[in-house]
């Protein structure tokens, strides 16, 4: 008790997030690997056609809510946290409002759609597993800065994991689908959406270079197609008066007899 008196504040909380994180999921992994040792105990009388997916994204879950245990305990000190209790709650609530889909009992809309929804939970845990290795020790629940991380699925969406993470409740929520259901789902992102808001406030105020990145690198949206990405540069031609001139450029795929306004008659210094 006295070693926890005597640390600084900032030390003191970071230490007993910490715990708390460590506590909440601890819990959820020995709550996932006691459902595998029951699907394990079962398995030979089991005739679920699918129970080989049902242990796949089973496994996965346990991989994630592991991995985030990893990373907790490993984790940088924050930088910089957000101030009032707003951003708590809405992590909070993004993060464990959809705990509440357990008390609704699965509904039997045909094998079909049952494997759907498993496949989407199998699909959104490997790539949670896969983000939050990529993140690794910038990792926490409640909004902080700890180092900026712009690269791999952070350079397609800036917040790759909570997408992720909602592919699956997704499929949780298509097994137990209801219009309760589909409220609390809606409801958790809303509270996702603040946290990430929350999130980006805290990221830049330690980090000037977030204001560039958040300019190139889509919020949830991945930016599949780019205008660019269709064009060809243009040739230079050198012009009779000593300058450059560039045609207009031409689409990929197209005829080339096309003139772009735009480009029409632009010269540049050589």
């Amino acid at each position: 008790m006295t070693f926890m008196l005597n640390l600084p504040g900032g030390m003191l909380g970071e230490l007993l997030s910490k715990a708390g994180v460590i506590a909440v999921f601890g819990v959820f992994a020995t709550t996932k690997a006691m459902t595998i040792g029951s699907l394990l105990a079962s398995w030979a009388v089991t005739a679920v056609s699918d129970k080989y997916l049902d242990l796949a994204a089973q496994l996965a879950g346990l991989a994630f809510v592991l991995l985030i245990l990893l990373t907790t305990l490993l984790r940088f000190r924050p930088t910089a946290t957000a101030q009032g209790w707003e951003p708590r709650v809405s992590a909070l609530l993004g993060t464990f409002l959809t705990l509440s889909l357990l008390v609704f009992a699965p509904v039997d809309l045909g094998p079909a759609w049952r494997v759907s929804a498993v496949t989407l939970v199998f699909i959104g845990w490997c790539l949670s597993i896969y983000v939050l290795a990529w993140l690794g020790r910038s990792f926490s629940v409640v909004p902080q800065s700890r180092r900026l991380v712009t690269t791999g699925p952070y350079s397609v969406v800036r917040h790759p994991l909570f997408v992720c993470e909602e592919i699956a409740v997704v499929g949780v929520a298509m097994m137990c689908i209801s219009p309760w259901v589909v409220l609390i789902v809606a409801v958790q992102w809303m509270f996702q959406l603040r946290r990430m808001a929350n999130e980006e406030r805290v990221l830049r105020s330690s980090f000037p270079e977030y204001d560039a990145y958040a300019a190139r690198t889509p919020k949830v949206i991945p930016r599949i197609f780019a205008r660019d990405r269709f064009c060809v540069p243009a040739p230079v031609q050198e012009h009779p008066h000593g300058l450059r001139e560039r045609k207009p450029a031409t689409k990929v795929g197209s005829t080339g007899n096309g003139r772009n306004p735009m480009l029409n008659g632009r010269r540049q210094p050589s």
